[in-house]
């Protein structure tokens, strides 16, 4: 059986608790490969927080902000950050609970990487020659949840599958015509 995927807004909190999305999906949204992905939860980097690996044959499934973070992580890896840094800014994000995560700005000058929740802060960051660039949070986050509605998800408590909004899925639609 079929559903559509929750939206991600300001709900996003209530719904990210009951889908999750396997591997190969927060691969495509994040625009990593199974290998870092596989690499990074084994390392503990970024781990899946709906449902880890349990041996052989389990898929992981990975949360909204998982997905958020995997991408966030991909661009500081694109960017030059050295994985080192980015274990710590990932481990202060994790510490922080990722509240307010869609309003946040991480800089870094390539060794540091530095959280900015105010437009104040990064100019301030700025003036004091260290800032080199920013990700801001809320458009990976907005990214992400594009990226998330034209693929599949998955009900924790069910199992079921939610089909994205994904025109180009012929599978998708025969399973909807077939229900």
């Amino acid at each position: 059986m079929s559903g559509a995927l929750p939206e991600q807004g300001d709900a996003a909190d209530s719904d990210t608790d009951v889908v999750g999305y396997r591997g190969p999906t927060a691969c495509a949204a994040a625009g990593i490969t199974y290998r870092q992905l596989d690499y990074w939860a084994r390392t503990g980097l970024v781990e899946p927080s709906v449902r880890p690996a349990y041996g052989s044959g389990t898929q992981r499934l990975y949360s909204f902000k998982d997905v958020v973070v995997l991408k966030i992580v991909k661009r500081f890896l694109d960017t030059g950050v050295a994985l080192q840094n980015i274990r710590t800014a990932v481990r202060h994000l994790r510490e922080r609970g990722f509240c307010d995560l869609e309003r946040m700005t991480l800089m870094s000058d390539g060794a540091t990487v530095y959280e900015c929740s105010s437009p104040d802060e990064v100019v301030d960051l700025l003036q004091g020659g260290q800032g080199v660039f920013g990700i801001a949070v809320g458009v990976v986050w907005r990214d992400v949840e594009a990226a998330l509605s034209q693929l599949h998800g998955e009900r924790v408590d069910t199992g079921e599958t939610l089909v994205g909004n994904n025109p180009a899925d012929e599978l998708a639609r025969r399973r909807n015509r077939a229900v």
